[in-house]
Parts: structure tokens; sequence; C-alpha cells
């Protein structure tokens, strides 16, 4: 356990180190919680991003594949790699741009939708497991220390904020009950 007269610059190096370990335990449970549904964190994350600008942007809103690939911070041959994977599933569709014909727009299909959903409960349930031990206002204060660094790290590096579809609300979820 860390302790309190840490040296920061020890205290922010030991907290990345333990932000790493957790985020490789969440996405080791992801990534097995999600072979079932036959995707991958990275095809999920793609997924959300879709179904965010359909639900909160523009309703319908079809976004080119160099966008999601700038929202995903991944290179447009690896979006196409992401994409063309979907598309074989059947949960995205390319569609012609109506501003641009020699363009191709993305969006979800119906099962798309439900396979954002099921994303949804399954990262829910895994960040429930996880969390599942830590005190409540240990969690509001983590995201909320979070969120703060990296708006700064944005302001610093003159970066946009990570662009994610909105967070859960600050209140942390209660442990699911039976388990």
């Amino acid at each position: 356990m860390t302790s309190p007269s840490l040296d920061p610059a020890e205290g922010a190096a030991e907290l990345a180190d333990e932000l790493t370990r957790a985020m490789k335990r969440i996405r080791h449970r992801t990534v097995h919680r999600l072979e079932p549904y036959g995707l991958t964190p990275g095809q999920g994350r793609a997924l959300r991003v879709l179904a965010h600008a359909d639900r909160c942007e523009t309703p319908g809103r079809a976004i080119r594949l160099s966008e999601l690939a700038d929202r995903l911070n991944i290179a447009p041959r690896s979006a196409t790699t992401v994409v063309d994977a979907l598309e074989q599933s059947a949960l995205v569709e390319r569609v012609p741009d109506p501003a641009d014909r020699r363009a191709v727009g993305l969006v979800l299909t119906a099962a798309g939708r439900a396979a954002v959903e099921r994303l949804a409960q399954v990262r829910q349930e895994v960040a429930e497991e996880y969390f599942s031990g830590t005190d409540p206002a240990d969690l509001a204060v983590m995201l909320r220390v979070l969120r703060s660094a990296e708006a700064a790290h944005a302001r610093q590096s003159g970066e946009p904020a990570a662009d994610a579809p909105p967070a859960a609300p600050a209140a942390p979820p209660a442990p699911a009950a039976g388990r």
C-alpha cells in the first residue's frame, strides 16, 4: 500500500503501474466475456463510437472510416481491418456518403445496436466484479482524479480530450447481488 508521504514523482509512477495492472486484468476479463459473442475489445470500441455518433450526435449519422480511425486513435488501415470484421458479422454497414459520392460512411445495423447493448452489459459486469471490494467513495475519488488528469494532459499536449462515449455517472455501481 502506498504511503501518503510518498514523493509525488514516485506516487505518479506507482499509480501508473497500478493503472496498467488494473487495465490488463479488466481487459483480460472483458476478452473472455466477449468471446461467446465473437467480438474483440477493439471491435467493441468501434461499435461504441458508432453508437455514440448515432445516439448522441446526429441520429442516423454515418461516420467515415478516417473519422472512426481518428476517434479510436488508430491508423486508418487498422480501422479498415476492424470494420471489415464488423461488416462480415453484419454489425456494421458501409453506406454512400450523401455529401461526397466517392466517400463511404459507416452505420450500425440492428444487430450492431444489439451488440452494443451486450457490450455495455459485459463492461458493467466486469467493472462491478473488479471494483466490488472497493469503497464507493474511493471509486468516486479515482474517477474524479483520472478525469482531471486526462483533461490536464489534453490541455498541456494541445490534443483534444479523449473522444469516448460519455462515461457512466460519477456514482459508482452497487456490487451485483450473488457475486
